[in-house]
């Protein structure tokens, strides 16, 4: 099965595997795919250039792709035109216009994918048919 993870999960997975114990699972099998779309890369990388997450030493030494691709096994998957059309007919839901998580749902919208996720609000996109699962 394939599965899309989102920022906070891919921030929590650098940080010594801070997830629930069913992600953790999930992702240590390797009969799963996992990608990490290229705006949490984006994400990631503003994050850590305004200081506001610190990696850790070993990390800081890897090339982002290296740490995503070699490290941890998981796969990139950019943003398309089809996510971006995806996000265009995507409502906006009640207390949630953030853009790279909407996004980040497009993309697990469009190419059927389970995402993993801390968000709260995420939850409210089920309705338009994402596949959600809850790390908490």
């Amino acid at each position: 099965m394939r599965y899309l993870i989102d920022t906070n999960v891919f921030i929590r997975i650098t940080d010594d595997y801070d997830v629930s114990d069913d992600t953790k699972n999930l992702l240590d099998n390797y009969e799963h795919i996992i990608y990490v779309s290229s705006e949490s890369i984006k994400e990631y990388i503003h994050l850590v250039q305004n200081g506001k997450i610190v990696p850790r030493k070993e990390i800081r030494s890897l090339d982002i792709f290296d740490l995503i691709e070699n490290t941890l096994g998981f796969n990139v998957k950019y943003v398309s035109k089809e996510h971006l059309q995806t996000l265009a007919k995507l409502e906006l839901v009640e207390n949630h216009n953030d853009p790279s998580d909407r996004l980040i749902i497009s993309q697990a919208i469009t190419e059927k994918m389970t995402l993993l996720s801390s968000d709260t609000k995420f939850p409210k996109y089920r309705k338009h048919g994402l596949d959600l699962i809850d790390n908490r």
